[in-house]
């Protein structure tokens, strides 16, 4: 097993996660009594570039297929945090009715509706039917198809080559990563900018934040790495920002090597120094990350076990990728446990989370069960849904988080009483 960008033979093992479905394959009751595909969840490191990666792979057609079940739309923080980069790039770069802005893996339109709203042309594309038919909804014109390097040169024939390209929290789902980056300046034009945003591998290991290691990634990236492929493709990244979002992101400004008019911000140059201090070019690094992976899955074990010894009622929220993996990696089966997990989107709703096969409901169950405790499985929107849920604290209920470690906690409006366990 090779390298996807260097083809450096792989023989460092980062984390082992064991078998897990994918975890976005959400089931109906009827799929509860066939046979559910498991695949090995192992991610090595390179050792010549340092590229974080998935091993054996579900085939990305196979996971992101025409209905697949996340739909950005559904957190208001998320479409916050989407209407604040159009204003800003708006403010930044002067995009125009001449302009034209192309976004891959649009998804429902989350973003490019806040281009449209500007009045500035705009294109998605995303593999997946279900989600580009929402996005028509919202004035988001979406070409149904997995981004590469011929549709990229296809896309530039027919005279589509764009002033903006986003690929926010795409880069990392990519199975082939040189065939993605190849295509980027094929539609880019000659001083274009391409933005994307990705969670940042130092996070993931500072904050044992393993839980967003699953299949539908195939690649974890620092910006040593992301600069790496870049160059090797013509693309220069010339700034970029730390984000809140997914734990830690980070927002990485690129351009055509050959243009001069955007120079190498000083916080591209820090960031890569930053990252070379704390060893993210050897794979020293990258060991030990396990043992702290195992700890995190027996303290929220012995959480669950000891509620249950008690006879509290334990609940989740979100039917997120991230609390699937970290379900499927504790071993936790049926409603033994978790009685269910409510989510806001109508299209988990009533489904099975899989591996563990625990019930989605409507977020109006948490009022009508009043739960002892609800685990916010996406922890990086712990606030949001706090928030959401505060009511809890009229039958003494609490929350729940497990990374990057065991915390409960209770909403009030100024701040979270939080204990550390």
């Amino acid at each position: 097993m090779n390298c996807r960008h260097c083809g450096t033979s792989l023989h460092h093992v980062f984390a082992d996660l064991g078998h897990c479905p994918p975890s976005n394959s959400m089931l109906t009751q009827k799929q509860l009594d066939e046979p559910e595909q498991h695949y090995p969840l192992k991610i090595y490191v390179c050792e010549s570039c340092f590229l974080v990666q998935i091993g054996e792979v579900k085939k990305a057609v196979e996971i992101f297929g025409d209905e697949y079940t996340y739909f950005s739309s559904y957190s208001t923080s998320w479409l916050q945090h989407a209407e604040r980069y159009v204003d800003m790039m708006m403010q930044r770069f002067g995009y125009t009715s001449d302009s034209l802005v192309v976004e891959v893996a649009s998804n429902d339109g989350y973003l490019l509706q806040y281009f449209h709203g500007y009045g500035i042309p705009v294109l998605g594309i995303d593999p997946t039917a279900n989600t580009a038919r929402m996005a028509a909804q919202r004035g988001v014109k979406t070409r149904v198809n997995f981004f590469t390097t011929n549709l990229a040169q296809e896309m530039a024939a027919e005279g589509q080559q764009t002033d903006l390209l986003i690929a926010n929290n795409v880069l990392a789902h990519v199975p082939d990563i040189n065939d993605f980056v190849t295509g980027l300046p094929l539609l880019l034009k000659p001083q274009g900018v391409v933005t994307l945003e990705f969670p940042h591998l130092l996070n993931l290991v500072q904050q044992c934040q393993f839980d967003t290691i699953y299949h539908e990634h195939f690649s974890y990236l620092s910006l040593t790495t992301v600069n790496r492929i870049f160059a090797s493709k013509g693309l220069t990244v010339f700034d970029v920002e730390e984000l809140p979002t997914h734990g830690g992101s980070l927002r990485v400004f690129a351009r055509h090597t050959a243009d001069d008019t955007k120079p190498v911000s000083g916080a591209v140059k820090e960031l890569l120094a930053r990252e070379r201090s704390e060893g993210m070019d050897t794979v020293a690094y990258y060991q030990n990350f396990q043992p702290r992976i195992d700890e995190v899955r027996a303290n929220f074990l012995e959480f669950l076990l000891k509620q249950k010894r008690l006879g509290r009622r334990v609940v989740g929220y979100g039917a997120a990728a991230k609390g699937n993996t970290l379900l499927n990696y504790c071993g936790i089966q049926g409603t033994d446990l978790m009685t269910f997990v409510v989510d806001a989107s109508p299209h988990k709703q009533n489904k099975y989370l899989p591996g563990s096969h625990i019930p989605v409901l409507h977020p109006d169950m948490i009022q009508v069960e009043r739960p002892d405790y609800v685990v916010v499985l996406p922890w990086n929107i712990r606030e949001e849904v706090s928030e959401r849920f505060a009511a809890i604290s009229e039958w003494g209920g609490q929350f729940v988080v497990a990374i990057p470690a065991l915390e409960i906690f209770s909403y009030t409006p100024a701040t979270a009483d939080v204990v550390h366990i």
